[in-house]
């Protein structure tokens, strides 16, 4: 169920008991210690502090005989992030077929469309930044959780930027370079600032963006 790097970087008991829970109705710390061949206080432990950080929830339900009601781990609404989706091979095949059926214009007409929703919803944020830096600092939030890798950086010598490590989109980017040009554009809009985008080649961490901005205010 999870990749093989994210299985690497994190303890398998947590995803074990994720994925237990993922298959179930919800589960006893009696259950998930037998199913994740843990000790009960092991499994306890481990359901508590993934409740603590609001991956799991309890849920009560009266027991079929007489006695307390038993306490059942569900996963909440958090975890579901945990899990594949439909990402940037479903995307690619659908503008491929756009532009088959319906013009090489067609892709561009929908990342137009992405963008400009990306932007109605996430204006009202940026602009509640009193200058350009607050607004980038916003914005660059925002990306962040939309899975843009990425940072605001200023030095004397180059000035204020965003510097960029990763992108959810590059795949797109490759195969329809005008997103980048509508991205930009919608970065520029936001911040009512010129933003230039350079892609600049690292030795060690591998291709970085810089998005310079161009008026601090």
């Amino acid at each position: 169920m999870f990749s093989d790097a994210f299985r690497d970087l994190t303890k398998p008991n947590v995803l074990n008991i994720i994925e237990v829970i993922k298959k179930s109705q919800g589960m006893t710390v009696t259950q998930l210690s037998k199913a994740v061949e843990l000790s009960y206080m092991g499994a306890k432990q481990q359901c508590e502090k993934l409740e603590a950080l609001g991956y799991l929830k309890t849920w009560r339900v009266p027991r079929k005989s007489a006695g307390r009601p038993e306490k059942l781990y569900i996963l909440t609404e958090k975890c579901s992030t945990l899990f594949p989706q439909a990402g940037v091979e479903l995307s690619l095949n659908v503008m491929e077929g756009v532009k088959r059926f319906f013009g090489d214009s067609a892709p561009e007409k929908i990342l137009f469309h992405h963008y400009e929703q990306q932007r109605s919803k996430w204006a009202a944020h940026v602009s509640r930044g009193k200058s350009i830096v607050e607004k980038a600092t916003r914005l660059v939030e925002l990306r962040e959780k939309s899975g843009v890798f990425c940072q605001c950086h200023y030095t004397r010598e180059v000035g204020f930027r965003i510097e960029e490590y990763h992108h959810p989109m590059q795949a797109i980017f490759e195969k329809f370079p005008s997103a980048i040009k509508q991205e930009v554009r919608m970065m520029e809009q936001l911040l009512g600032t010129k933003v230039v985008r350079t892609r600049v080649a690292q030795e060690k961490s591998g291709a970085l963006v810089v998005y310079k901005i161009g008026v601090l205010g």
